[in-house]
């Protein structure tokens, strides 16, 4: 018998941005499909205002090598192993997700609030992906992040 294959998710649109080059000079650059369809990926973009491109992929990696010591380009600092490793990216990962706000996610004020100073009044709400994707409803304090408490897994069952 096989072993059964990894299928994804049916709903599941991924395409990649293929670049060719030559003598270190960028000469083309194509899109490939891998889920979904050209079609159906382009129209769920276009809702956006957006096309194909690298740019979101290369500002995270941006982001993680500058924030995560362990795989940033030529670094003193290690990691102890593997699980150590994955410790330092779950935490950029929640500081990202909930801590850090989004300028290409903040949302206009219905009415502009007054500050504390001599300064304009706030027209923006920042806005972190959490709270675009609807699982917080206010920014983070790395305090907040580091004193959560999450509530245990469920243990197997003994007999």
């Amino acid at each position: 018998m096989p072993k059964p294959r990894w299928m994804p998710l049916l709903e599941l649109l991924y395409a990649q941005v293929v670049k060719s080059y030559r003598r270190r000079r960028l000469v083309g650059v194509t899109h490939r499909v891998v889920f979904g369809t050209q079609r159906t990926i382009e129209q769920v973009l276009a809702r956006c205002g957006w096309t194909i491109n690298t740019a979101f992929v290369e500002r995270l990696t941006l982001d993680r090598r500058q924030r995560v010591a362990a795989i940033g380009r030529r670094v003193n600092t290690l990691c102890q192993g593997a699980e150590g490793l994955r410790d330092q990216l779950v935490l950029f990962q929640t500081y990202h997700n909930f801590v850090l706000p989004h300028a290409s996610l903040r949302q206009p004020l219905p009415v502009p609030e007054p500050t504390n100073g001599s300064g304009s009044a706030k027209v923006w709400r920042r806005c972190t992906p959490a709270m675009a994707a609807g699982l917080t409803d206010h920014v983070w304090t790395l305090k907040e992040v580091l004193l959560f408490r999450v509530p245990p897994w469920p243990q197997p069952q003994t007999v």
